[in-house]
């Protein structure tokens, strides 16, 4: 994966960019939430996208979160083209317990949370974006090769050109180290559907 053909949409408290990974501390209280139930707009954490016109593909990332202690603190994957349109998908540290693996998509202000329940000892997970043309679905993975559908989704700004990456935040006074890493792209391997067709 050529990093230089990334940017950072507001840069982490630290970060680091090697051969093959990335490291980012994050700071607190940041966060991506738009209005939903909570009545709050959080617009503050770091992503580091690049840019694609492609209307078909992957990309996959793996994350580990070892470090992650405190309540919502979270990494994952994104796709973030403006401040009221983005999805993203990681798991949220809840407690010693067990943690949420789930997945938010936000079109024109409006976040959603689709979210299971997991338990606190899983410390790394692989997730999949896939797109066609201005539909996505995310998917997750314990192994980097069997994926397992979290969503299928439409984003009303998600043609043409689009922007896609990685992100880290704690939405509450926490800090935590997130490793990224295995990051590829690839021809789309989310297949068309071959089941009912369109109206006419």
């Amino acid at each position: 994966m050529d990093f230089n053909r990334f940017q950072w949409t507001r840069e982490p408290k630290s970060y680091q960019i090697k051969e093959d990974t990335i490291e980012v501390v994050t700071k607190p209280c940041t966060d991506l939430w738009q209005r939903t139930y909570y009545h709050f707009q959080n617009d503050n954490a770091p992503v580091f996208q690049m840019e694609t016109e492609e209307e078909y593909f992957s990309f996959v990332v793996k994350t580990d979160f070892r470090e992650s202690h405190h309540r919502f603190d979270q990494c994952g994957i994104v796709m973030y083209l403006d401040s009221e349109n983005w999805l993203k998908a990681s798991i949220e540290y809840e407690n010693s317990t067990y943690q949420h693996l789930g997945s938010v998509v936000t079109n024109q202000g409006y976040s959603d949370w689709a979210t299971t329940a997991i338990d606190a000892s899983v410390k790394s997970m692989w997730y999949r974006l896939s797109r066609r043309q201005d539909d996505y679905c995310i998917e997750c993975s314990e192994d980097g090769i069997i994926f397992h559908q979290m969503r299928i989704c439409h984003m009303q700004k998600g043609k043409g050109k689009i922007r896609f990456g990685i992100y880290a935040c704690s939405p509450e006074d926490s800090s935590f180290k997130a490793i990224f890493s295995k990051m590829q792209i690839s021809e789309c391997q989310w297949k068309a559907h071959d089941g009912q067709q369109p109206d006419k």
